[in-house]
């Protein structure tokens, strides 16, 4: 997300083919021993082992009821080891020393914080398919807007941005003087009676950690925790609904991932967990970002990556290079979320709301429309149609509201009632 209209755009082919991981292993002797077999109910964490059909598998991150026969790929949860015969049953790499008969009744050593479930988390009650926009906490020539002055096709607003403090991990929250002198005049309880405003509209709010220029830095457990708890106190203090973590600057995801988890354990289940990485970020399952996403995927709400300011990329098929402000670059890279391990409910399209609120990238409402039945329907697609249909895709968000508001309310207008026919 950029705080001003001055930026830089790169242009960018990330090597995707080249740079993933090799997820499959040479075929091993038929004589190795087999994993205790997968079972659909247990939890099992990246390092786990199971063996199902004769083949042994390693899970690379957090998984429940994902068969390892149909759920093992470059891009999928399950690495394949080989064949196993039929000697000694080898344990699995964390959890129980022996092999048990039926599905132990807790999970692996290394759990998530909270208990995971089967069924997306309920993260505040959000619509099924829901539109999403940034609310800036400065002045940068787009509308300057009080928090309740927000177009009400926005069902989920994100506050941007929190700020660093001395404390490293900690995070503050300060109405902008700009952004106050420019609206008449605004004070911090004005602004949580707004917040309350909204959630009486139905609406939820996050915090946003991060931007363009954020310096927020998760990169040990000491900052882990401090995030956690500081992102606690401004939930606390003001009725925010949940974070977003936007980090453009660099991204620990274990750190992160703990932060999350430790917040989550305070909050409870209606926590939402909103991220909005760069294209780039979302490239390859080995990436930060990505691997963040992955990590949490038990308690994450929706990935909303900003397809925009990035340039050329590879898509999903790792064949073609598509060109940003075009449907095939939001189907092509849509694609590659879902075909790394998320689900399609934590899969959103980020776009700005008009050409003065990126350098790169703009797209008209009507093409991000069509972009959401091309992966939800696998209609009005260009020439590119990914592998399967998703209906259960999230939605769309953008950069930014007081862009949107500026540029008419063109985005919001167009997009909003058409999530309301998808799938």
């Amino acid at each position: 997300m950029k705080r001003s209209r001055s930026i830089v755009l790169t242009t960018v082919v990330a090597l995707v083919a080249g740079g993933a991981a090799t997820y499959f292993s040479s075929t091993a002797s038929a004589a190795a021993a087999c994993a205790p077999a997968w079972s659909a109910s247990q939890v099992y964490v990246g390092g786990n082992t199971a063996s199902q059909n004769g083949t042994n598998y390693s899970a690379k991150w957090w998984t429940q009821n994902e068969s390892p026969a149909t759920h093992s790929g470059q891009w999928d949860v399950w690495k394949n080891d080989g064949a196993c015969g039929s000697g000694p049953t080898t344990p699995p790499t964390t959890p129980p020393t022996t092999p048990p008969t039926t599905p132990p009744t807790t999970p692996p050593t290394t759990p998530p914080t909270t208990p995971p479930t089967t069924t997306p988390p309920s993260n505040g009650q959000l619509p099924k398919h829901f539109l999403t926009g940034y609310w800036q906490n400065f002045d940068n020539g787009a509308a300057p807007l009080k928090l309740a002055a927000v177009p009400n096709n926005y069902d989920l607003i994100a506050v941007a941005f929190a700020d660093a403090t001395s404390t490293q991990g900690a995070v503050t929250f300060n109405l902008d003087p700009g952004l106050a002198a420019a609206v008449g005049g605004y004070t911090d309880a004005q602004f949580k009676a707004d917040i309350a405003t909204l959630h009486a509209r139905g609406k939820k709010v996050v915090i946003s950690v991060g931007g363009e220029k954020g310096t927020v830095a998760v990169n040990s457990a000491a900052a882990a925790t401090a995030f956690a708890d500081s992102v606690h106190r401004l939930i606390t203090t003001y009725g925010f609904d949940g974070v977003d973590i936007d980090l453009e600057n660099g991204l620990n995801p274990t750190y992160m991932a703990q932060a999350l988890r430790s917040l989550r354990a305070k909050v409870g289940a209606n926590l939402i967990i909103t991220m909005a990485p760069q294209t780039i970020d979302m490239q390859n399952p080995q990436s930060s970002y990505f691997a963040l996403a992955l990590s949490i995927k038990d308690i994450l709400t929706v990935v909303f990556t900003q397809f925009y300011n990035s340039g050329a990329m590879l898509g999903c098929d790792q064949m073609n290079a598509y060109s940003q402000g075009t449907v095939n670059f939001l189907t092509a890279l849509a694609c590659i979320q879902t075909q790394g391990g998320l689900r399609p409910d934590q899969v959103a399209l980020g776009l700005p709301a008009s050409t003065r609120a990126a350098g790169g990238g703009y797209v008209a409402p009507a093409v991000v429309n069509q972009a959401l039945d091309c992966l939800a329907r696998g209609t009005n697609c260009g020439s590119f149609k990914p592998p399967a249909t998703y209906p259960g895709l999230r939605g769309a968000m953008t950069w930014s509201i007081n862009w949107d508001v500026t540029n008419g309310n063109g985005f919001a207008n167009t997009v909003k009632p058409h999530l309301a026919t998808l799938p």
